[in-house]
């Protein structure tokens, strides 16, 4: 259907809403805001607007990101853009006619105060369908254990910018897992590795956020 593939492009390359600059060579072209509000207005169902419109931008703009193709500003227009087309369907999520793929809880760990890559892959995150619970920055355990405990069943991601920070998340991750051995924890930042990973008994570590998007869908059946 033509106003998907317009929509997905309208994510892909950040265009917004027919009165926005960016990018250039879509001036004066209808944004992801209005092109979802005629999806739905022509009968689309708000589901198929999601995963084949929405989705489809986002995981392109996710493979460049991780190839380098295109950078943070890129993709921030590319998340901004997928939020305009995504206002007009939240009342179908809050209705249950839409449903969400599952829940992701994430928050840079305690004593940080980063939030960029924590930002990027919240957004991204949500661009794919799931619904993302945002504990902010300098997370103590307690307030991880306290959103799983509230949301059964979610996924969990912790994120770290300084190596002095980074320890915190073997501290966290023992506790996560005291109160649940099952849980999934997922752990990233620009410190962070595999084998830091792999020590503190993490479940996923990924350099770039289409990497957690692939583990999460793996992992939620999606």
């Amino acid at each position: 259907m033509e106003i998907l593939k317009q929509i997905a492009e309208c994510v892909e390359f950040g265009k917004i809403n027919e009165k926005s600059p960016y990018p250039p060579n879509m001036k004066g072209r209808l944004g992801a805001d209005e092109l979802v509000k005629q999806a739905l207005e022509e009968g689309v169902d708000a589901d198929t607007i999601l995963k084949k419109g929405l989705i489809v931008g986002m995981e392109i703009v996710g493979v460049k990101f991780r190839e380098n193709k295109v950078f943070v500003p890129q993709v921030l227009m590319s998340a901004k853009a997928m939020t305009a087309g995504m206002t007009h369907l939240r009342p179908y999520f809050n209705s249950g006619e839409v449903q969400r793929k599952g829940k992701f809880i994430l928050g840079t760990v305690e004593g940080d105060l980063h939030d960029i890559g924590k930002n990027l892959v919240g957004m991204m995150l949500e661009g794919n369908g799931y619904e993302v619970i945002d504990l902010g920055t300098d997370v103590k355990s307690g307030q991880f254990i306290e959103a799983l405990e509230a949301n059964p069943g979610s996924l969990v991601g912790l994120s770290a910018l300084l190596t002095t920070t980074m320890r915190n998340m073997e501290k966290i991750v023992a506790e996560i897992k005291k109160m649940n051995p099952e849980q999934k924890v997922f752990v990233g930042g620009a410190p962070v590795s595999q084998e830091y990973c792999d020590k503190i008994n993490a479940d996923f570590y990924s350099p770039d956020p289409q990497g957690v998007i692939e583990r999460a869908n793996m992992l939620m059946g999606a």
